[in-house]
């Protein structure tokens, strides 16, 4: 047994935590607490303009940067998940909706790093011009789900063929 990553404290009791070999999460020999990694929750809204396409935000950062994703982010600890999704797409499109039902629930496997579960709710009263609000967003469009541009996420892509089946663009669609 050795001490987890310099001498880590159960939160529990106090005791220094150990790796068992074999064994992935530190564990308190004392009291059997155990580490391990979860996935953070995050929330997605789906917001459809008049003609049944999707609102996309092509991203600004990070190893997603200039691919498309449905505006989303994470939960925070206490946030409510409707809040959280209400509040995500003010902070990155500038719009204010209500979070109305849930279209989709997935886990996140392609970030190993960085596992989340998903939620994706449907934008009711929607209000306000989208614009891109806090700079992770540098540029938001409309498109047809069954035809989006190149996808940060693998969800948003199943997410996006479940609305395509759903409900098609209207024909006049000049995008379409």
């Amino acid at each position: 047994m050795t001490a987890a990553g310099g001498d880590q404290r159960c939160p529990e009791c106090g005791i220094s935590l150990v790796t068992r070999p074999g064994s992935q999460p530190a564990q308190c020999s004392t009291c059997g607490y155990f580490r391990r990694r979860l996935p953070t929750v995050g929330v997605a809204m789906v917001v459809r303009d008049d003609r049944g396409r999707i609102l996309l935000g092509r991203r600004g950062h990070g190893p997603e940067a200039n691919l498309w994703c449905i505006p989303c982010g994470r939960l925070e600890w206490d946030e409510d998940v409707r809040h959280a999704a209400e509040r995500e797409l003010l902070e990155e499109t500038g719009l204010t909706a209500r979070a109305g039902s849930v279209v989709a629930v997935h886990s996140n496997f392609h970030a190993p790093e960085r596992q989340t579960v998903g939620i994706w709710f449907t934008a009711e009263d929607v209000r306000g011009t989208p614009h891109c609000a806090d700079g992770e967003l540098v540029e938001l469009a409309y498109f047809d789900p069954a035809q989006p541009p190149e996808l940060a996420f693998p969800t948003d892509a199943l997410v996006l063929r479940q609305l395509s089946e759903e409900r098609p663009v209207a024909e006049d669609d000049p995008a379409h």
